[in-house]
């Protein structure tokens, strides 16, 4: 059943990048997706990333465009902080498409088996990680914990769920504001490798942050847009 589920959520994945994709989209630059997604990009933002981050953080970005010029100029604006973020936190996987951001963490980089505390050597990632959403206060956060299929689907739901609670708590503890942060644990539902394998069971043990514009660079952003 789980396998099939995961079928299913990559047929939907490739339906819908079939039906969105435009023919420039293959040489189209980071900004200029993000000036489409608002209109039309969703199902090529859903391609490109859907193997590295689950649906919700994918929806999250989705979600929160607002396209056109205004999305382009928010783009910009992502681009810097995500390169910035690959610069200060190197055991993190970045992913910048659209307007927003994923910063993706292996599970065993930040907690020990089925643990929810985080490693000393962790918070040092979260402190600088940290140090760039300080740097860039015009984002929200959303934190999604993931785990891979051993154990039941409530141990998983609850372990993932503490794991994203850990990260925000070392957050605020580094100053962010609370209003920035949300957390949802994803348990085992959201797959992004075979957990039929070890490799694909490393994979889908991950906790994933997304960066998004609020509502005052989205404002910001339509106004420098007019």
């Amino acid at each position: 059943m789980k396998n099939t589920k995961i079928k299913i959520a990559t047929l939907g994945l490739a339906i819908a990048a079939s039906a969105m994709l435009f023919q420039s989209c293959a040489t189209a630059t980071k900004t200029q997706k993000g000036t489409v997604i608002g209109a039309a990009a969703g199902g090529t933002i859903g391609a490109i990333i859907g193997k590295k981050a689950g649906n919700t953080a994918v929806g999250a970005i989705l979600g929160g465009a607002i396209g056109g010029t205004a999305g382009a100029i928010i783009g910009r604006k992502m681009d810097r902080q995500a390169e910035e973020i690959k610069n200060t936190v190197p055991n993190a996987e970045v992913i910048r498409e659209g307007e927003g951001i994923i910063v993706k963490f292996d599970s065993g980089i930040l907690f020990d088996v089925n643990q929810y505390a985080l490693k000393t050597a962790a918070r040092t990632n979260i402190e600088n990680l940290a140090t760039s959403l300080k740097n860039n206060p015009e984002t929200t956060v959303l934190i999604v914990g993931h785990t891979d299929s051993s154990g039941s689907d409530e141990y998983n739901k609850v372990l993932s769920e503490r794991r994203a609670e850990s990260v925000k708590a070392y957050a605020l503890s580094q100053g962010i504001s609370s209003g920035r942060l949300a957390t949802e644990g994803r348990g085992e539902s959201e797959p992004i490798a075979d957990n039929s394998t070890v490799e694909g069971k490393a994979q889908n043990r991950r906790v994933e942050i997304v960066i998004v514009a609020n509502e005052t660079m989205k404002q910001d952003a339509k106004t420098s847009a007019q």
